[in-house]
């Protein structure tokens, strides 16, 4: 079974089990509604988070400039102009109207084995976990996990918020592959209560992963809004799939989650209907850009 797509030969089959990558510029329901059932070994799903606001990142590009308003620390005077400029949507009227048909698709998507990863923030999680229990069963629930970070403002009003929540649920309680050993290790927070075999060796991540931002000047930063570290991603491909598995991201943005799948040697789907978005994972990872068509209105 296979997506039915537009190429060049008029509506051709996209999807097979040993087929190439692939990256869909579209409506993500509309491509996960037409995956078989059961094809994937691991799904991400990384929603806007409904903060109520446009996400935004500006590129900006630094010149000498003897009339520039910024000053460097040489003493030497800059013009700044915006290279370019990149936003979405992140407010919808009913955002569980949105997200709940996706994660009933991704619960059909998922083998036997599978397992879901549903990235958010405060905003919702606990709201997901009330509906994953409801479409998975609460058997199938294996973690929650928490993404610790510190970077932005500090509120002085409430706790600063420097954290995600990742909801992790197996789509099989009994036979679902997780696979701790496989997963890269972190230092130990106190290397010298563990022998140095140990310390050298280091720790098995527990549910709390502290792991900072994608630094601003890096070769992993694409410029894109909201990027996930790779060693995020990393992570979790590592741990619920295999070399070959399909590994599927319904919301691709800047590509990271295929990025860690290529390097792992699984196989994957990216999702998004951003242009941006679809513009940035083909250029970070060489892939061509398929289009999702919508579906046919004709009564």
């Amino acid at each position: 079974m296979g997506i039915p797509v537009q190429g060049e030969h008029g509506a051709e089959p996209l999807w097979r089990p040993d087929g190439p990558d692939l990256l869909l510029h579209g409506d993500n329901l509309v491509a996960l509604r037409a995956l078989p059932e059961a094809s994937m070994q691991l799904v991400y799903l990384d929603p806007p988070f409904n903060t109520g606001r446009t996400q935004q990142r500006r590129t900006t590009r630094s010149v000498r400039d003897p009339e520039g308003t910024h000053l460097g620390f040489t003493g030497t005077s800059y013009s700044r102009t915006v290279e370019a400029l990149s936003s979405y949507d992140d407010s919808f009227g009913d955002y569980w109207a949105f997200l709940a048909p996706r994660l009933v698709e991704a619960h059909r998507l998922l083998r036997d084995d599978g397992t879901l990863y549903l990235h958010l923030d405060w905003r919702e999680a606990h709201y997901a976990k009330v509906a994953l229990d409801a479409l998975f069963g609460r058997e199938c629930f294996l973690n929650e996990l928490i993404w610790a970070y510190d970077y932005g403002a500090k509120s002085r009003r409430r706790w600063p918020t420097k954290h995600d929540t990742i909801l992790v649920y197996v789509k099989n309680p009994a036979t679902y592959w997780f696979d701790s050993e496989s997963v890269d290790r972190e230092p130990y927070m106190a290397p010298g209560l563990v022998t140095p075999e140990k310390a050298a060796r280091g720790k098995l991540p527990t549910d709390v992963w502290w792991h900072t931002i994608v630094p601003t000047s890096g070769g992993e930063k694409t410029g894109y809004p909201t990027q996930k570290p790779l060693g995020v991603l990393r992570r979790i491909v590592q741990a619920s799939s295999r070399e070959g598995d399909w590994v599927l991201d319904a919301f691709a943005g800047s590509g990271t989650t295929a990025a860690a799948a290529r390097a792992l040697g699984r196989r994957s789907i990216s999702i998004d209907e951003s242009p941006d978005a679809v513009r940035i994972v083909s250029a970070r990872l060489d892939l061509p850009i398929t289009v999702v068509p919508r579906p046919s209105t004709a009564g």
